[in-house]
């Protein structure tokens, strides 16, 4: 008799708005410009997603240079592009479509506003990743500092009126602790308007910390560069769950680890599709006797409007 095993599957989980947009962008050029069409960088942290697409005739590369064809429509991923990427393509009389999500360009206007308002910007975030990348590039570089742990805060040493804005996947509870430092190191600083972390974010976050201490292991279905499925690792093991752990589909599973559970938890990055959840417990089933429960926290009805190059 195979082993018994319970499921605590957290919703919401999956897609967010913003990946629904930038797959979506990618399909409707396709069907309107035909095949090739380019798009620079990984359109959303998913291989999966990114092999679909490629398939239907997308081709990835990481510079415009790469680009052979420049008659062929280019598209910028959904982490966002420095502002020299658009003036590039212009300067190459190429037609882009900008595949940005909504969240993180309400975060480079920030920037931007900020800056014209002569303050020096803190940006909170990852070193190196495309969407801090993307920020950073919105200003001049001498205006804007990135810092990515409570020590640089502390450490942070800058003259003049201050602002801060964050990447849009980073841990709510550890960015949060970052802000309290840098309000006292700078009690004038000026904060967001509305939280720079987006509702995705939050709302997967929350649903993981629901459950985590319920599990024997937590499981999060997403890439190994995405940024907000490596979040919601930190967050449960944070929540009381020590043996969570990334499923990049590319890797092979840890069946005998979690064959030895009794409960487990289980989720999905905002950029890994709902086949993967749905294939991985089809895996699990051939292994032990599963019951699902669905632990839903809040529903989302959260969509963005398409470009306006693509809709009329």
């Amino acid at each position: 008799m195979n082993k018994e095993l319970k499921i605590l599957l957290a919703s919401p989980r999956g897609f967010c708005a913003g990946v629904d947009r930038a797959i979506e962008i990618v399909k409707k050029t396709l069907t309107k410009f035909g095949s090739p069409v380019y798009v620079r960088h990984e359109i959303v942290h998913n291989a999966q997603v990114v092999d679909n697409l490629k398939k239907l005739g997308a081709i990835f590369v990481e510079e415009l240079n790469e680009i052979k064809d420049r008659s062929r429509p280019v598209i910028f991923s959904a982490h966002g592009v420095p502002k020299s990427i658009p003036e590039e393509a212009s300067n190459k009389n190429m037609f882009y479509i900008d595949a940005t999500c909504p969240l993180v360009t309400k975060v480079h206007r920030e920037a931007e506003r900020h800056n014209k308002d002569g303050y020096k910007i803190i940006l909170i975030g990852h070193k190196g990743h495309p969407e801090v990348i993307g920020t950073m590039g919105q200003i001049p570089k001498e205006n804007i500092v990135l810092i990515e742990t409570i020590e640089d805060a502390k450490n942070l040493k800058l003259d003049g009126p201050v602002a801060y804005v964050t990447q849009t996947t980073l841990s709510v509870d550890d960015t949060k602790d970052i802000i309290e430092v840098l309000k006292k190191q700078f009690p004038e600083i000026k904060a967001p308007v509305k939280e720079d972390i987006c509702y995705a974010t939050t709302n997967r976050q929350n649903a993981v910390k629901k459950i985590a201490s319920k599990c024997d292991m937590f499981l999060v279905i997403g890439s190994d560069n995405s940024s907000n499925s490596k979040r919601l690792v930190e967050v449960a093991k944070k929540a009381g769950c020590n043996k969570a752990q990334l499923i990049d589909f590319k890797k092979e599973l840890p069946l005998k680890e979690i064959v030895k559970c009794n409960t487990i938890g289980l989720t999905s990055g905002a950029s890994a599709p709902e086949r993967l959840v749905q294939d991985f417990i089809s895996e699990i089933k051939k292994h032990a006797k599963i019951t699902i429960e669905e632990q839903k926290t809040l529903k989302e009805g959260v969509t963005f409007k398409l470009p306006s190059s693509l809709t009329s």
